[in-house]
């Protein structure tokens, strides 16, 4: 499958063509799900809340959900999808229309990882992170899948103290290119979180992503890679993650609009999150949603096209249930802000001497539920 076109992310609008844009353009979500969270795990505090779901028994659950709007999947490689189980995966496929979106290099799980993977200073534990990347980006080109999520979650430290933090970035960073050229041609979406496992993570906000697509994109050597990076594609886009973004305090739209600005956004995992604390990936909505709706009006601004994966770990529901949850809290999210006033949000955030509270009380206006009592706001521009 041929790359995304992410480039019209990048582009640069005057305030009319923008607000023409944002009249013209809607995000039209098509929803991923990670196969990792349809069967029940244990936590290092408790034990599972119900029996493992073989692979087979997900993907029925799976295709339950095709008609409330699931129409994708994500697995990591090589304990969820693999050589072996393959044709399992492209049977499913063909027989439910859901495709395999991404295949993930599993790079945080291994006891051989116990000091990093792709930036390890023991030899062959980072020379096996390096096949494994490439082994799954060989199958993410094999399903014809649209890029593949690389998440460093082991690789950092704890104690900050005499640690090389250069070399160890470097080595995540050459690592991470020569796998790229091994296997030409197929875009990572990088997907930082600041901490947990690790203490911290390199790489671990979505500015460092950007710049980490920066470092890999000036290493890549074979002739496939430079072609399509002098065509001006990202082949080091972003995976943010909601939930990873409040861990690390940011602002989701703002944090958002970095990999957007560089034509880098290659997909999103959605869930919610209490600002700082560990990761809870809970149900999209619950917490935050005006995190939610900010960060979906920013990817508006910018004509995202890609698909809004729902990563959440349901621990006391059935997995379905959340699922539906999460993609109804999206959907109805997206309407509100279909809704909205563009051309006086828009007109007044650029004239903000004129405009003391206007945005505020139109979006008070746009979460109210339609019986409250509120005066009318006149809009701000024609």
């Amino acid at each position: 499958m041929p790359l995304l076109d992410l480039r019209p992310q990048a582009v640069r609008r005057n305030l009319g063509a923008q607000i023409e844009h944002m009249r013209s353009f809607r995000l039209d979500p098509r929803f991923s799900a990670g196969i990792w969270y349809f069967s029940p795990f244990a936590s290092r505090f408790h034990d599972r809340y119900g029996e493992p779901v073989e692979l087979e028994r997900r993907l029925e659950i799976a295709a339950g959900l095709k008609d409330h709007g699931l129409s994708a999947l994500e697995a990591h490689y090589p304990n969820e999808i693999n050589e072996e189980n393959l044709e399992v995966w492209t049977a499913f496929a063909r027989q439910t229309g859901i495709r395999v979106l991404t295949v993930i290099p599993l790079l945080f799980w291994d006891r051989q990882f116990e000091f990093g993977s792709l930036s390890s200073p023991i030899g062959a534990a980072r020379r096996e992170a390096i096949e494994r990347t490439k082994r799954s980006l060989e199958m993410n080109k094999r399903l014809g899948c649209e890029f593949a999520v690389v998440w460093p979650g082991i690789d950092g430290f704890e104690n900050p103290f005499g640690h090389d933090m250069a070399a160890m970035r470097d080595r995540f960073v050459d690592g991470l290119a020569e796998a790229m050229d091994a296997v030409p041609g197929v875009r990572i979406a990088f997907e930082p979180k600041p901490y947990e496992p690790r203490g911290r993570i390199i790489f671990g906000t979505t500015p460092e992503g950007v710049l980490l697509g920066r470092l890999v994109e000036a290493r890549l050597r074979n002739p496939v890679n430079t072609k399509l990076l002098a065509e001006g594609h990202a082949l080091v886009a972003m995976n943010p993650e909601v939930g990873h973004a409040l861990m690390g305090f940011e602002d989701l739209a703002y944090a958002l609009s970095w990999p957007l600005s560089e034509g880098r956004l290659a997909h999103t995992h959605w869930n919610s999150q209490p600002l700082g604390n560990y990761d809870q990936d809970l149900n999209v909505g619950v917490v935050s949603p005006e995190q939610m709706e900010a960060g979906l009006y920013a990817m508006r601004m910018h004509g995202y096209r890609g698909y809004f994966g729902i990563d959440i770990h349901p621990e006391r529901m059935p997995v379905e249930t959340a699922i539906r949850i999460s993609i109804d809290a999206l959907r109805a999210a997206n309407d509100r802000i279909d809704a909205m006033d563009h051309a006086s949000i828009l007109t007044a955030l650029a004239r903000p001497e004129e405009s003391r509270g206007w945005v505020e009380a139109h979006l008070v206006r746009m979460r109210a539920p339609a019986a409250t009592r509120l005066a009318p706001l006149k809009p701000f521009a024609g």
